[in-house]
C-alpha cells in the first residue's frame, strides 16, 4: 500500500506506511479494510520555492494522520499522492490528470501560483474532480473562471487589498503609491487598491502608474527603485511584493532609513512566517503587516491544537501555507462527512456553502462562487522577548463579509 509517492520532503513514505499498518492493525475501524479515500497534492516542490509546497506537505500530512488516527473518513484510511508543479501550467496540468486517471484520487489540493491556477480551474472541471485551491490569490478561479469544482479556502486578492484599503483609508496619509514586482499579482493588487480608495476615502490620492515601483524578476540591488520611492510625493505606500523580494526590500529599505520617515507602509504579505523567521530581530519594528494565517491571531482550542500539534512534529511555527493545506483536508473531510460518501459530485455538492471551524477561524465557502470567507488579521511588527522573530502586536481584525465582494461583482455566472 502507497501513502505518498514523489516526495523527498522530511517525511518518508515509509513511515506514513507504518502509521496506516498500525491503524489497521490495532483496529481503530474494521471498515479500515474498504477502498480507502485518496487525496491528490499539487505543490511547488523543487526550485526558488520549495519551501512553500514543503510547508504545504507538512499541513497536509498533520491533518491526514489526525483524521486516519480518529477512523479515518466513514471508517476508511486517507492515502496521499504529492507531485510536484514545479510552477509550470502544462506540467500541473499533466499532474492533476493522472492523479486523477491512474491514481484516482477522490480530490485534488494545491496549487501555490496564480498562473497555474488560471489553467488549471478549466482542467478541474473536465476532470469532474473536487480542487480545493489552498494558496493561489488570483480572484478569477473564484471569479470569471469559476466552476462546479474549484473551491479555495484560503482569502483571495482582493480580500487582503480590501482590507488593506481600508486600513489606508482609516490612516493619516493623504497620498498612496505601490511597491511590487513586475507581475500580474502586483499590478492586480494596485489596481484594486485605487478602486477602493476612491470609494473609501475619496479625498484620497494614489500616484500614477509611471511614479509606481515594480521591480523585474532577478534583481539584487533595488537602489534605483528605492531613489524612486524616495523621490514620490506619497505618505502611504503599499508593498506587495512576497518571498525573497520582499526581504530583500525590506532590509536594503530600513538601510537608508526609509522606514524612520513619516510613510505609513502596508505589507500584503508581511506575516508571512518564512519572512518573519528569515529576517528574526532584522525586521524593523513598527510596520503593518498581514497573511492569510498569523498563528496567534485566534485564541480558540482549535487553532491552539493546531500550533501545538505542529510544533511537536515539525519543530517550527505553521505558516499560512500549513494552514491552507491542513484546512482543505479538514474541509474535504467535512464535505464528505455532510454528503454521507466521497463521491465526486457530492462532495462538490457538499463543499459548496459549507460552514467549518478551522484553526484560522470560522471560513464558509460561499455556495456561488466558491471563494472561502473568513476573517483577516493585521498588526504591527513587534519585538517580544518570548519570539527570535517579529510577532504582530497590536492586532486588527477584518471581518469576512465587509472584504468580501458581493457575487455579482465576481464576474462569476450566477448558477
Amino acid at each position: 500500500m502507497q501513502i505518498v509517492s514523489n516526495t523527498i520532503m522530511k517525511d518518508s513514505p515509509r513511515l506514513h506506511l507504518i502509521v496506516a499498518l498500525l491503524i489497521l492493525c490495532c483496529g481503530v475501524s474494521t471498515a479500515h479494510a474498504r477502498q480507502p479515500v485518496r487525496l491528490g497534492f499539487v505543490y511547488i516542490l523543487s526550485g526558488a520555492f520549495a519551501a512553500y509546497g514543503e510547508n504545504a506537505r507538512q499541513g497536509a500530512l498533520l491533518a491526514v494522520d489526525e483524521i486516519n488516527r480518529a477512523g479515518g473518513i466513514d471508517g476508511r484510511l486517507v492515502l496521499t499522492w504529492f507531485e510536484n508543479s514545479r510552477s509550470r501550467p502544462n506540467v500541473a496540468i499533466r499532474t492533476m490528470q493522472t492523479l486523477v486517471r491512474e491514481k484516482q484520487v477522490d480530490a485534488l489540493i494545491g496549487i501555490d501560483s496564480s498562473k497555474v491556477a488560471q489553467r488549471v480551474a478549466a482542467v478541474a472541471n473536465d476532470l469532474k474532480t473536487p480542487l480545493i485551491i489552498t494558496n493561489a490569490a488570483t480572484p478569477k478561479v473564484t471569479g470569471a473562471q469559476c466552476n462546479r469544482y474549484v473551491f479555495r479556502v484560503s482569502l483571495n486578492l482582493t480580500q487582503v487589498i480590501k482590507s488593506a484599503a481600508l486600513l489606508a483609508a482609516d490612516s493619516e496619509a493623504e497620498s498612496w503609491s505601490t511597491v511590487g514586482k513586475k507581475h500580474t499579482y502586483s499590478y492586480e493588487s494596485w489596481d484594486y487598491f485605487k478602486t477602493l480608495i476612491q470609494d473609501l476615502a475619496p479625498g484620497m490620492n494614489t500616484l500614477a502608474d509611471p511614479k509606481n515601483v515594480f521591480i523585474p524578476s532577478r534583481q539584487k540591488d533595488f537602489t534605483p527603485y528605492l531613489d524612486k520611492l524616495e523621490r514620490t510625493e506619497s505618505d502611504g505606500v503599499l508593498v506587495t511584493l512576497w518571498g525573497g523580494y520582499l526581504r530583500r526590500f525590506i532590509k536594503q529599505a530600513d538601510a537608508r532609513g526609509l522606514f524612520a520617515s513619516d510613510r505609513r507602509f502596508l505589507f500584503t504579505m508581511g506575516a508571512a512566517l518564512d519572512n518573519l523567521m528569515i529576517l528574526g530581530d532584522k525586521m524593523p519594528t513598527g510596520l503593518w503587516v498581514t497573511a492569510p494565517y498569523w498563528f496567534l491571531a485566534q485564541e480558540s482550542d482549535r487553532n491552539r491544537q493546531f500550533v501545538t500539534n505542529y510544533q511537536a512534529r515539525y519543530h517550527t511555527f505553521p505558516s499560512h501555507l500549513a494552514h491552507g493545506a491542513y484546512a482543505a483536508v479538514y474541509a474535504f473531510k467535512a464535505a464528505a462527512d455532510k454528503a454521507g460518501t466521497t463521491e465526486k459530485e457530492a462532495v462538490a455538492a457538499a463543499l459548496a456553502n459549507l460552514t467549518l471551524e478551522l484553526p484560522g477561524g470560522r471560513t464558509t465557502f460561499r455556495a456561488a462562487d466558491h471563494q472561502a470567507v473568513a476573517d483577516l488579521w493585521w498588526g504591527q511588527t513587534y519585538a517580544d522577548p518570548a519570539h527570535a522573530m517579529r510577532i504582530l502586536k497590536p492586532l486588527k481584525r477584518f471581518q469576512g463579509n465587509a472584504i468580501t465582494r458581493p457575487v455579482n461583482a465576481t464576474g462569476c455566472p450566477t448558477r
